[in-house]
């Protein structure tokens, strides 16, 4: 898979895409992440990509030309529209399931804005998804960008060495993760679970499901709701529910 990071800081894209997973995976010729630097199209003698926005304000806004320039140079050789992702809190909150959505593209454009946005022409001309990773401002969109590629990149077939782990993690079914226990058996006065030193593969996971059931409940039980769950898990969600009652 093909990523092309529209950015005027390709120094940041690079640094991270070098490393862990994500850097292995491009050794490995199953991850392409190019930072592709706006200020390589602009047409701006001084090599400016902002200019003062019209009707006044404060900052300076991302000037159409190169953004559109730097696409279609992405593009043409393909011969094709290739999705394009814009990073903007106006977007459509980040999940596990447009991480797997995305993962289904063979190639990715996506487009960090910087100071006060970017000119509404050029992303008319040219965005196909808006996508924002939460509700506060962060001084541009290569850190969401990168945030989104690591996601993405655990979705392509080959990327996980093992491969259950992107399929046993938080999200992967809407709900959190149960918890995580290695050696040794006993630390500080805390034990492992005995269930887990069992060896009975059907308990273990029966309690694991449990235990991610009430972790969801627990800490974001927004991704319950609309939900629907045999009986075995709604007994679990209720009895945790109930007990918490009490507690308070």
């Amino acid at each position: 898979m093909k990523f092309y990071v529209l950015t005027t800081f390709p120094e940041m894209i690079d640094s991270i895409a070098s490393t862990s997973i994500i850097g292995r995976a491009k050794s490995a010729g199953l991850l392409d992440v190019k930072a592709v630097n706006i200020r390589d199209y602009t047409l701006d003698k001084h090599g400016k990509t902002d200019d003062y926005p019209y009707g006044g304000g404060a900052g300076m806004v991302m000037t159409p030309q190169p953004i559109y320039d730097a696409c279609r140079a992405i593009e043409e050789p393909t011969g094709k529209k290739i999705r394009t992702v814009y990073v903007t809190p106006q977007g459509r909150v980040f999940d596990q399931e447009m991480a797997k959505d995305f993962a289904k593209e063979a190639e990715l454009i996506i487009l960090c804005g910087h100071y006060e946005g970017v000119d509404e022409r050029v992303l008319e001309a040219t965005v196909t998804d808006y996508v924002s990773i939460g509700d506060y401002v962060l001084t541009g969109g290569e850190l969401p960008a990168m945030v989104m590629i690591d996601a993405i990149s655990r979705m392509v077939p080959g990327v996980l060495t093992n491969s259950e782990s992107g399929c046993d993690e938080s999200f992967s079914d809407g709900l959190l993760e149960y918890p995580q226990y290695t050696r040794p058996a006993e630390w500080e006065g805390r034990k492992v679970p005995d269930i887990l030193l069992s060896g009975h593969h059907a308990n273990v996971e029966r309690w694991r499901r449990e235990q991610s059931l009430i972790r969801t409940a627990k800490y974001r039980p927004d991704l319950l709701k609309g939900r629907e769950f045999d009986k075995k898990d709604q007994t679990i969600i209720s009895e945790y529910l109930k007990e918490g009652e009490k507690d308070e």
